[in-house]
């Protein structure tokens, strides 16, 4: 799986699935629907002709033999067992959740033979259960993702031909032949004169390396350039790759569960209502009131409106081009105090582009531009397309090029409007002046800093005639998100990176940004995210490559840039930005904030109201049928409020005015998977 499969299809199938047919749903989630079914039928079959059986259902007394009976007692039997078993167990693991109350009054009502009022928990529990299922249903894997993207065979010189081996067949010392668009099977050494690797996605440098014989390896990187031949230093096993695939699974497997909103009230909530129920049945010697405080106490604004609140914010969050895949993460963020970003195709664009123009010689900047430009129509150097895409970014036009020679690996000559014109690296051109480009190299840097660039020089009639300066550049976007995010709370914003420190420096110079981590590799960026998390209790980590993908998972919420990102890395993480667009992270938070205070209210308002009901109920006022009613007339209060954060007018706290992702345009396609299946590279 290249860099471009997460805009080809890893994600954004994701973002568009079709709804579910509704047979489909119900073989999924069958309580739901059964305790449903259960319900209206008991109701229909109500004896019409004996109204005052009727009656009996709603003062909370016991049925005489008659089909509605059964049919409920039947109900609740087969529909509330599964809930008791799957509560206990939970329990049994230490796991306290606030579906304790609404299963002991399951118990409760299927001992006291109270059919009704049971059937109606089933279905408030299995109903909110169903519906926070079906908003986060995935089958997304990050160790499938990576495995997928993973080698499976390499190519090994025996005996003077080529054969293809299972990559863990590799040995080290064997040689092995890397086609271009190969990703490297093993951690190797060039042993060809010239390789052109890609290694973004493995170390976070947006800038394609150039290598020269000995020149060390990891597997997980790309060639960009023409085939080669590599040395295995390592077996595929204790490769780079491997190392990355295994950080992940230890990640993910040592990520501490989260106690979600509805949890932490059911903590204080629970016991006090089983004394409650246990001093009512005391004083009034009657097991009926106890059910009936159990049934007005079931936490339905818990368990119902919670997930409807994180519902809402995850479909409006889809909106605005960010896939939330669990209702913990969309809560993780609305409670996020530290945010970590990646550099390189995170906050930067993630691909060289045309920094400064340097004219030598007395030359126009935007001939040379143009001129150059023209030769690079012709190249498939990953350099070649952002010369040309500025030149037509200036409203340059392109002229003709004739005889057209390209050097693999470093540059192209042509004949352009009757001058001899040349791109290429610096020594291409020192050698065809037969002098070295020391006058130049020191007006060049005399122009800006050269850390962490990449030049090409541009000959016209064998006469020096400018540099072309290339760096990755900041997201326009980025520039005010570390503001912005402090203003929603935030009170630690970094940056965890592969490449340089001076490289990280300059760019989180320009982000606001001042605390940067550079250098890392995989497993000490997932150090780095540990410390953070530690300090600051929530965590979250933003990336797009796969030496991001084992940070994303250890983080409390690991966000992808799904639009120009690689798939292992959206696969790994909480959620995917869709669009290329770093900011839509703190509409996230604003997002999750905002949930976190709708879902606040309804749980106010709806254990409030549980409570007063409680206290009618304890002293035999409410009977447990009727208890029910009142507790639905609860639910539907707290849902209603609920869907404020899905369809509320209000602001996003800390919101921009950004435009919400149907009108944004789609992101163009990243091109460095088609620059790696690229029939010729060089670098410069």
């Amino acid at each position: 799986m290249l860099e471009g499969d997460i805009a080809k299809g890893g994600v954004h199938p994701q973002a568009a699935r079709p709804r579910e047919p509704l047979g489909h749903l119900v073989l999924r989630y069958p309580i739901p629907f059964l305790a449903l079914a259960g319900l209206a039928v008991g109701l229909l079959l109500l004896p019409v002709h004996r109204p005052e059986l009727a009656g009996l259902v709603w003062l909370g007394m016991p049925l005489p033999n008659t089909l509605s009976n059964w049919v409920w007692l039947g109900t609740l039997l087969v529909g509330g067992t599964p809930l008791v078993v799957a509560t206990a167990r939970r329990l049994w693991k230490g796991r306290f959740a606030s579906d304790v109350i609404a299963t002991l009054a399951i118990v409760a009502a299927s001992v006291l033979v109270q059919p009704f009022a049971g059937v109606i928990i089933v279905l408030m529990q299995s109903g909110g259960e169903a519906l926070e299922s079906y908003a986060f249903h995935r089958a997304s894997s990050s160790l499938e993702g990576l495995l997928e993207r993973a080698p499976r065979t390499a190519q090994r010189h025996q005996g003077g031909r080529i054969e293809e081996v299972p990559v863990e067949e590799v040995r080290p010392g064997e040689l092995l032949a890397v086609r271009t668009g190969d990703v490297l099977p093993v951690d190797g050494s060039v042993e060809s004169e010239h390789a052109t690797i890609d290694e973004a996605a493995v170390t976070g440098e947006p800038l394609p390396r150039s290598c020269t014989k000995g020149d060390r390896l990891l597997s997980g990187t790309v060639n960009l350039g023409p085939a080669f031949d590599l040395r295995a230093l390592r077996t595929s096993g204790e490769s780079q790759y491997a190392r990355i695939v295994e950080l992940v699974r230890s990640a993910q497997t040592s990520k501490p569960a989260i106690q979600r909103l509805a949890d932490r009230y059911a903590v204080w909530f629970t016991p006090a209502t089983l004394l409650l129920a246990a001093g009512a049945w005391y004083y009034t010697h009657s097991a009926i009131t106890a059910l009936a405080v159990l049934v007005v106490a079931t936490p339905c604004p818990l368990i119902l409106a919670t997930p409807i609140a994180v519902i809402g914010a995850i479909d409006r969050a889809s909106d605005r081009g960010i896939v939330v895949k669990s209702g913990a993460a969309i809560e993780q963020l609305g409670g996020a105090r530290a945010v970590l970003f990646d550099k390189t195709g995170t906050i930067t664009a993630g691909r060289p582009e045309v920094e400064r123009i340097v004219p030598l010689g007395g030359q126009d900047p935007a001939r040379v531009l143009r001129l150059a430009g023209a030769l690079e129509q012709l190249s498939s150097h990953p350099l070649a397309a952002s010369v040309a895409r500025e030149a037509k970014s200036r409203d340059l036009e392109l002229p003709q090029v004739e005889r057209p020679r390209e050097f693999p690996g470093a540059g192209i000559a042509g004949i352009v409007e009757g001058h001899r014109v040349m791109v290429g690296s610096r020594s291409l051109v020192a050698s065809e002046l037969g002098r070295p480009l020391e006058e130049e190299r020191r007006l060049l840097e005399a122009t800006g800093p050269m850390t962490g660039r990449l030049e090409a020089y541009v000959l016209v009639d064998q006469a020096p005639a400018g540099v072309l300066v290339f760096a990755d550049r900041l997201r326009p976007e980025a520039k005010g998100l570390a503001a912005r995010l402090r203003s929603l709370g935030v009170r630690h914003v970094g940056i965890l990176t592969g490449d340089h420190l001076a490289n990280a420096m300059t760019i989180a110079a320009e982000a606001g940004i001042t605390e940067v981590a550079a250098d890392l590799l995989p497993e000490q960026k997932v150090e780095r995210v540990g410390e953070t998390r530690r300090r600051f209790g929530t965590a979250v980590m933003v990336g797009d490559g796969i030496n991001d993908a084992a940070a994303l998972a250890a983080a409390s919420v690991g966000i992808a840039m799904g639009a120009g990102g690689a798939g292992v890395s959206a696969e790994a993480a909480d959620a995917v930005v869709l669009v290329d667009d770093v900011s839509r992270v703190a509409d996230g938070i604003a997002l999750g904030q905002r949930m976190l205070s709708v879902a606040r209210q309804g749980i106010y308002l709806g254990l409030g109201a549980s409570i007063v009901l409680m206290g009618l109920a304890s002293i035999g006022e409410i009977p447990p049928a009727v208890g029910a009613i009142l507790q639905e007339g609860i639910d539907v209060a707290v849902i209603f409020n609920a869907l404020r954060v899905r369809y509320g007018r209000g602001e996003l706290v800390g919101s921009e005015a950004a435009e919400p992702l149907a009108q944004t345009p789609p992101a163009a396609l990243p091109e460095r998977a088609a620059r790696a299946a690229s029939p010729s590279s060089r670098d410069r």
